[in-house]
């Protein structure tokens, strides 16, 4: 393996301590998040931090943003939450990333509390990002992270006919209620057996790639005839990023191809965005990829059948509402692209192997 000569940048740092100090694992996990944001900030990739230190790429993106959400939280969170998280569980402060500064330090303040797992925690963070957006609070819950969790279990369980599930969601949100009122929220379903249907969320528009013809490479264009050579040398080069085919040159744009399908040609203003399945408003039982969202700026007008795009403490969300929201809707998600299965990218470059 050739050795890796960051070039030079701002943060002028010595990179070798810092790569010695992940390999032999020393310190904490902040120090190691910190780490690798100031090995990628000298220019190296997380694939080439991987090789030389044994920190997995996904691993990297944890720990570099769980201290990130740590920073969050050091000016207002207990000193014994700041310490609970100090040398332990950065997989929990990853799932509190979703949520602005102040809701963070309310769930880290109840994970260090209640010493969640990850699985409880990301549900958590889940709970009170729907719940602190209420316009008006649920009768009997107050606005802490445990009666938002504690509505979630409400919620859930006036939906459910089998008593069992039923008990086990009432239970669960008794562990959690801080409010007497919230608790008696929840009592109250012990004896009241009625089930409550509501309005399920919509299908998030999933498409997947499948074929070569859906996959077009994206080219520059000189222009129209007649053409200089200075047109010509002016053209950037194309530097394609997978999955998806992304270009980028010398200015501050980028384009994505994306394949002639109806929803697309019909959209009036579209843009795209790069995110991970997991952070979409839905719960869903898939594999964690990354996928494009195509949004339709044009289309503002709520309707209870579709997502759209907004923003809470200006980060953008992607969000279903039964109700006309009180924030405003940048645009509506038109499509949620999939990038194609590849099995073996390499194996696909040798004509003479495709020809067999």
């Amino acid at each position: 393996m050739t050795s890796f000569t960051p070039p030079d940048s701002e943060a002028n740092i010595e990179s070798a301590p810092l790569l010695q100090m992940l390999r032999r694992k020393e310190q904490t996990w902040l120090d190691w998040g910190l780490a690798c944001q100031q090995l990628q900030k000298a220019g190296y990739s997380p694939q080439q931090i991987f090789e030389e230190t044994g920190f997995e790429p996904i691993q990297q993106n944890q720990i570099t943003v769980a201290s990130q959400v740590y920073k969050s939280l050091v000016d207002n969170a207990p000193d014994s939450v700041l310490s609970y998280f100090g040398e332990r569980r950065s997989d929990i402060l990853y799932e509190l990333r979703i949520l602005t500064h102040g809701e963070r330090v309310d769930a880290a303040t109840l994970a260090a509390d209640k010493q969640l797992d990850v699985d409880e925690a990301h549900i958590i963070a889940k709970a009170i990002k729907e719940f602190y957006q209420l316009k008006t609070l649920p009768p009997g819950f107050t606005k802490t992270p445990g009666d938002a969790m504690a509505h979630r279990c409400w919620h859930f369980a006036r939906q459910k006919s089998d008593l069992q599930a039923r008990s086990q969601l009432i239970g669960q949100g008794l562990k959690f209620a801080q409010s007497d009122t919230a608790r008696e929220q929840l009592q109250q379903l012990l004896s009241d057996f009625t089930v409550v249907k509501t309005q399920s969320a919509p299908h998030l528009p999933f498409f997947r790639l499948e074929s070569e013809e859906e996959l077009p490479r994206l080219m520059p264009v000189v222009g129209h005839f007649p053409l200089t050579v200075d047109d010509f040398k002016a053209v950037p080069m194309v530097d394609e990023e997978s999955p998806f085919g992304i270009v980028k040159y010398t200015g501050t744009c980028a384009w994505v191809p994306v394949p002639g399908w109806q929803v697309i040609l019909r959209a009036e203003d579209p843009v795209a965005l790069l995110v991970q399945v997991q952070d979409l408003a839905a719960d869903l039982p898939q594999p964690t990829e990354e996928v494009l969202v195509i949004i339709d700026r044009a289309q503002r007008q709520w309707t209870s059948d579709s997502y759209f795009l907004t923003a809470v403490s200006d980060q953008l969300q992607v969000a279903w509402f039964t109700d006309a929201p009180e924030q405003k809707l940048l645009g509506q998600v038109i499509l949620v692209m999939r990038p194609k299965r590849v099995l073996d990218e390499d194996y696909t470059k040798d004509p003479w192997q495709i020809d067999e």
